[in-house]
């Protein structure tokens, strides 16, 4: 029996016609600019968010730390979520590479962060002080699409207060996907924006980070810093091309399969789910420790791998089906009775 990864969707595997295409690819040394998978992957990225520049990277990890340091200098500071991958989730990268100062607030319940809360952070010009530099998003947030007009507010806050404006968009398309816009749309008010492949697009390895081209260009030179020049690479960045060609509609698919999934498991007496109206592709369950385990282990016996902890993350993806779906909400309901 096939096994079902609700973990993350960045268990994904590439799909036949995914990896024919990377064992076709043209390839070069990138470093020296001449890989021409790369440089199609980088100029179609730059066509699709109508930015001025890209650069393929290694994860979002690194894209976001790429335009961390590309922002700012050491002893500045950039401001994000409590919970925001580039400040939880990224080993503190910027602090030890960079010598930047996050300033983490709480999310708003919609994902955003309220910009009045913002605007009390924002450091003086004295010299007790980091220099706040750059406000940071994450789209999506815990699966929360941000509102767009939140994000054209944010740009008008971000000029009013000269800073730099840079979004994690590790799931960027499930969130134009969810407005049913174009991703240029949504990453308009930035600066820099990095957008993961290897999540519910579906490709092995790699994001790419879009931007203005004097912010890509530091971060180019920040890559080959940090060890991120990958030489032939092209036979990844073809798995990219192949992802935003082809599997940016079919997250609506994922959506759908959340929102199966959730009102499956309400229907379960003693599970508590969320799942708000802005949610993508996550459902969230809030259950003690002991019965987190067990359900861990209950499902696992079952060929189901989740989460663990008091709240388990449900994550559905293109290995995911409708059917697979109904079979795990069986399962759930077997254990609870």
């Amino acid at each position: 029996m096939k096994t079902i990864d609700l973990r993350s969707d960045t268990v994904t595997l590439p799909s036949a016609a995914m990896r024919q295409v990377m064992a076709n690819a043209e390839v070069g040394d990138d470093v020296y600019g001449e890989d021409p998978t790369v440089n199609r992957l980088e100029a179609f990225a730059c066509e699709m968010t109508a930015t001025e520049a890209a650069l393929f990277v290694s994860s979002g990890t690194q894209g976001n730390l790429l335009a961390l340091l590309a922002h700012c200098q050491r002893g500045d500071e950039y401001i994000a979520g409590q919970q925001a991958h580039n400040y939880r989730y990224e080993g503190g990268g910027a602090a030890m590479i960079g010598g930047i100062q996050p300033q983490p607030l709480e999310f708003s319940a919609d994902g955003s962060l309220d910009l009045k809360l913002v605007e009390q952070f924002i450091k003086p010009q004295d010299s007790h002080y980091a220099r706040t530099r750059l406000l940071s998003l994450e789209n999506t947030q815990a699966g929360k699409a941000l509102p767009m007009n939140y994000l054209a507010e944010a740009r008008h806050f971000v000029d009013r207060h000269h800073l730099g404006f840079h979004l994690d968009g590790a799931r960027a398309f499930n969130a134009a996907v969810y407005h049913r816009c174009s991703i240029a749309e949504l990453v308009k008010p930035f600066d820099t924006v990095s957008l993961c492949l290897s999540k519910g697009l579906g490709a092995p390895v790699g994001s790419v980070l879009c931007g203005k081209k004097g912010l890509i260009d530091a971060a180019r030179r920040w890559r080959k810093v940090v060890g991120g020049g990958m030489r032939q690479s092209g036979i990844l960045a073809a798995a990219g091309i192949y992802a935003l060609e082809n599997n940016i509609e079919r997250l609506a698919d994922d959506h759908l399969h959340a929102e199966q999934l959730a009102s499956g498991l309400r229907k379960i007496e003693g599970m508590s789910v969320r799942r708000e109206a802005n949610q993508t592709n996550m459902v969230f369950l809030d259950l003690p420790d002991e019965h987190a385990i067990a359900l861990k282990e209950f499902l696992a016996v079952r060929g189901i791998r989740i989460g663990i902890g008091h709240t388990i993350r449900m994550v559905t993806h293109l290995d995911v089906s409708g059917e697979e779906v109904e079979r795990v909400v069986t399962e759930i309901n077997r254990f609870f009775r």
